[in-house]
């Protein structure tokens, strides 16, 4: 390939016009006649900007199943740009829920489905160039819809996990394009892939990579025309570090081809876990010398393994942890439809609390989303589409429909490293269908094909079950969905206003409510709980190691609940992404890609209480050691548990200051936290949250504003509760804000704070000009704020303006560093083989790496034993297992190296895994032997959606005994630190 002279900046070709479609729409919620026609008359009709779901007004004051569904009608007035004639004009869809039957001048264009993915329009041939056209879609999102074609459901359209936002509830474009063009990633819509860019051939020290660029070209022409490629790649800063010239293709009318470019590049910023550093690729064909189509492409590049039971970014172990999400993504009073600075904000914030992966739950993210973890570094494992289990008929082809389309719109999207292909395990089969489609549409992307399970698949590039923790020395394992439990953000604890006790509330399908009813100290203390058993398991500890596991969820969700509110409060913040103190909780334990940082600490709560009270304090350190101090006086070093967690027990409260310090084993003092008393509630505090391209007057824009209740030095009242009153003039829509009570407080304007804060949320109009927002609440000092909302120019219903090309990459977390993740903790014995009272032949099941397999003794209790041997002699100090039934079980064991006894005990019911400090000693042999009777109690109370207990890890009724032994999978270690 010859190079071309190199360009500056300011010579950066210019794309093709892509146009913001989304103003100047009419929203009718219902179902009417003769909408579609030209003559309709929508004078009456709301006038709306998109993305708007119709419904929004329910997101939190309804719960899941009673949001509004039926037929809604959208319409909109429009003049193409001039100069489109003998060109080609587009329409792409970013996505609808459920279904859409579109028109445009009084004719029918198309038909929409599946209720997730983007889809398009070809216009050229249907549009008015020289005067208005109109276009009209009538959108049906009830629960019940059925594919007109074949009569069936998609799985996903779920009353308990896909939050039904109905209407045009994502970005709408217009696509104007000459005839020789690449094409659209619209599969279903166009059978057309767009443009595939891969980079490979690294070097990760020398910042080296080859990038690859395939581009699908179309001609439309009525002659052949022979086409140029060029590839102009500009950095972050827009400053071009790479042209390139492809070879030419001679393309006949009508035909498709793809051409290709491959260039090495140098001095790479490779994209990273909260190193959004992203590449703008430049795709340009000529014609005959002459410029014809370019296309702007944003993308990044990194490196990524998916072996030896780890996940490795840039060459370097990353142990997964973060958060299982709604792919609504949902706020209140609004949905899904927020502007792309607001996902970028809502996004940021799992990676500020230290998370690197959502995995975005039942059907594929936005694309809003999927761009927006580009920016902030955040990963992604993206979905087809499922509510939970393994169709066999037409649903399951809907969900490959569904793969391939996300594969192809998606794959220049560096953050997405996983495809989940289910969320439940599939059949081989059905696993296989998956990875064809990835290799036939994504064959270089770097990603992982798998589904949630798939313990025991050959096909599958990943898994992990729901709740658990599992191992592996070959692919990775993530848990998918673990602690589950809920905690409203307005219970601090039991002493404080309103005083609600921990876990107090009704019961969960007759099972105790008390883990999704909790205060929220306990909640942060349960989060460090829950991810021990990960973090124990991590790559460093042994051959078979946990990848981690995502936290369900991140925000509260108006999606299945089990606690009190009508709607899930699972969240490390609130719906409107007020931190409770889980967030804090995450941001400490999870400050690292395997090993955390040991400085991290987060002293839990507030000391605002009430004279006389006595209460047990918590801190979240990676120390060693913490020491409680108050008023500079020591109350001495916590109990530690679960690693993360330390316990000051019956702490007299005092005004004044409490303090936290953490040591290493040295003594070495490594951080300190303060909470201090604040005084007496005095005044409001607004402080608003605005797009970093200013408050823009498009009809879509936010403002998300805080409100305070503060003392006379402005320190926040942790304690408040005081009712707001809202007043707001010029030109915004009060969205309004969320606290428990009538409805939620969706879209009233007085509503209360908890804890001393909330939120409200503010929407521009059309128009421009200057805003003022008051609060004012008894007793207090009254606040006021001034904002401007900024025009955005629109003409005959389309704009220039796109928010989300403006937005950059967020580069906080530096990029990858160099160097191990982690220190080797302790080494795996290799067993050299086995033997055992009973059942010999399954024996070599307990160390095949094999979860799904095991061996179990004979339910006689003499014959309850196994004995492994070693190659040669080896120093023994932990032994870990996975026990069967391990969540509801206790066995009483005994374990003896050679004929040594170096532990005696019972086992606890875990999650996964127990592992046993044994006496060190050194010898040939390990036995593990039954000491007497088994135990089934369950130990978690873990109720599904069904009302069933998740049944994995429990002793089925026939398999309940009192004599067994049976071991999933054992390891034998050597501590080295």
């Amino acid at each position: 390939m010859a190079e071309m002279r190199r360009v500056t900046a300011q010579s950066l070709p210019v794309p093709r016009a892509k146009y913001n479609f989304n103003p100047g729409w009419k929203l009718y919620a219902g179902d009417t006649t003769g909408a579609e026609k030209l003559e309709f008359n929508d004078v009456n009709w709301q006038s709306i900007t998109l993305p708007h779901a119709f419904n929004e007004d329910d997101a939190f004051k309804k719960d899941i199943h009673d949001l509004t569904v039926g037929i809604s009608w959208y319409r909109k007035k429009f003049r193409v740009p001039p100069g489109s004639a003998g060109k080609k004009l587009f329409l792409e869809f970013e996505g609808i829920r459920q279904a859409g039957e579109f028109y445009l001048n009084g004719k029918p264009i198309g038909l929409s489905e599946n209720g997730i993915m983007a889809f398009g329009f070809d216009i050229t041939d249907k549009v008015n160039l020289n005067g208005d056209n109109e276009i009209a879609a009538r959108i049906d999102n009830r629960w019940d819809y059925r594919e007109k074609a074949t009569n069936s459901q998609f799985q996903w359209n779920n009353a308990n996990f896909y939050a039904n936002y109905g209407g045009i509830n994502k970005n709408v474009y217009l696509h104007v394009t000459d005839k020789v063009y690449q094409t659209l990633p619209l599969y279903s819509s166009f059978k057309t892939t767009g443009i595939y860019i891969y980079p490979h051939d690294f070097d990760i020290k020398l910042q080296k990579a080859t990038v690859a660029v395939e581009t699908q070209v179309k001609n439309d022409y009525s002659v052949p025309k022979r086409v140029q490629l060029d590839v102009v790649v500009a950095d972050a800063d827009g400053k071009v570090i790479k042209t390139t010239t492809a070879g030419k293709a001679t393309i006949a009318p009508g035909q498709l081809q793809i051409i290709k470019a491959d260039m090495p590049l140098t001095n790479l910023n490779f994209w990273s876990w909260g190193y959004g550093y992203l590449y703008d690729v430049y795709t340009v064909l000529k014609v005959d010398g002459a410029t014809v189509d370019v296309v702007k492409t944003r993308t990044g590049f990194r490196k990524t393994e998916f072996a030896n039971g780890m996940v490795t970014l840039n060459d370097r172990v990353l142990q997964m942890h973060g958060y299982a999400q709604r792919s609504t993504n949902e706020w209140p009073a609004l949905g899904n439809a927020v502007p792309a600075w607001v996902s970028d904000y809502s996004n940021g914030m799992m990676v500020e609390s230290n998370g690197n992966l959502v995995r975005w739950m039942h059907v594929t993210p936005w694309k809003q989303d999927v761009e927006s973890c580009d920016r902030v570094g955040l990963i992604q494992a993206m979905p087809a589409g499922d509510a939970e289990g393994d169709p066999k008929d037409r649903r399951w082809e809907q969900r490959l429909e569904v793969m391939r389309d996300a594969m192809v719109y998606n794959r220049n999207n560096p953050s997405i490293l996983f495809y989940e292909s289910g969320n439940k395990g599939i059949i081989e089969e059905h696993m296989k269908d998956m990875k064809a489609i990835r290799d036939e549409f994504d064959p270089h992307g770097g990603r992982a094909s798998g589904s949630r399970e798939m313990l025991e698949s050959p096909a599958a590039e990943y898994g992990g079950e729901m709740l658990y923790v599992n191992k592996s020395a070959k692919i990775p394992f993530w848990a998918m969905e673990y602690s589950r439990d809920e905690a409203l953000r307005k219970y601090w604890d039991e002493f404080s206003p309103p005083y609600h006790k921990n876990g107090d509330g009704p019961k969960y399908k007759q099972e105790s409510g008390f883990n999704y009813n909790r205060n929220t100290d306990s909640h942060a203390v349960e989060n460090a709980v829950r991810w021990y058993d990960y973090w124990h398991e991590r790559p460093g500890t042994g051959k078979r190691v946990s990848s981690g596991g995502v936290n369900i969820v991140f925000s509260d969700s108006n999606t299945h609940f089990r606690g009190t509110e009508n709607y899930r409060r699972s969240g490390e913040v609130d719906a409107l992404r007020i931190p409770k103190d889980g967030f804090y909780t995450h941001k400490v334990i999870w400050d690292g890609w395997v090993d955390p940082n040991k400085n991290g600490i987060h002293l839990v709560g507030h000391w605002n209480y009430a004279k006389g009270t006595q209460k047990d304090v918590y801190v979240i350190s990676t120390g060693d050691k913490v020491q409680l101090l108050l008023n500079g006086k020591s109350l001495g070093y916590g109990e530690q548990s679960n690693q993360f967690v330390f316990t000051f027990k019956n702490i007299n409260w005092q005004p004044g200051e409490l303090k936290a310090v953490s040591f290493d084993n040295t003594g070495k003092k490594l951080n300190e936290e303060l909470l201090n008393t604040a005084g007496e509630p005095a005044a409001i505090k607004l402080t608003p949250h605005i797009s970093p391209t200013g408050f823009k007057a498009d009809g879509a824009d936010l403002v998300i504003v805080d409100v305070e209740v503060v003392d006379a030095k402005g320190q926040r009242c942790p304690t408040a509760l005081s009712m707001i009153n809202f007043g707001l003039s010029g030109p915004a829509e009060w969205r309004g804000g969320l606290a428990q009570g009538p409805g939620n407080y969706i879209l009233v304007k007085s509503l209360p704070v908890e804890c001393g804060v909330n939120r409200v949320i503010l929407r521009s109009m059309p128009e421009a000009g200057n805003i003022q927002l008051m609060a004012n609440a008894d007793g207090l000092k009254g606040a006021t704020i001034n904002l401007t909302s900024l025009p955005v120019q629109v003409n005959a219903g389309i704009s220039n303006y796109i928010a989300a090309t403006e937005l950059k990459g967020s580069l906080k977390r530096g990029p990858t560093p160099q160097g191990p993740s982690y220190t080797v903790s302790r080494k795996a014995i290799d067993i050299a083989s086995v033997s055992s009272g009973s059942n010999a032949d399954k024996a070599n099941n307990s160390y095949d790496d094999n979860e799904t397999t095991s061996w179990t003794s004979d339910g006689n209790a003499q014959n309850g034993w196994i004995k492994y041997t070693f190659a040669q002699p080896e120093q023994i100090d932990e032994v870990t297992m996975k026990l069967d039934n391990w969540r509801n079980r206790k066995y009483p064991i005994r374990i003896k190296v050679d004929n040594q006894v170096v532990y005696t005990g019972e086992t606890t019911q875990s999650l996964g895994y127990v592992t046993i400090p044994v006496k060190p000693t050194k010898g040939k042999t390990l036995t593990v032997e039954l000491t007497g009777a088994n135990t089934d109690k369950d130990g978690f109370g873990l109720v599904e959606v069904t009302g069933k207990k998740d049944a994995n890890g429990m002793a089925v009724p026939e398999k309940k005994a009192t004599a067994i032994l049976a071991i999933n999978e054992i390891e034998i270690y050597h501590k080295l630190q």
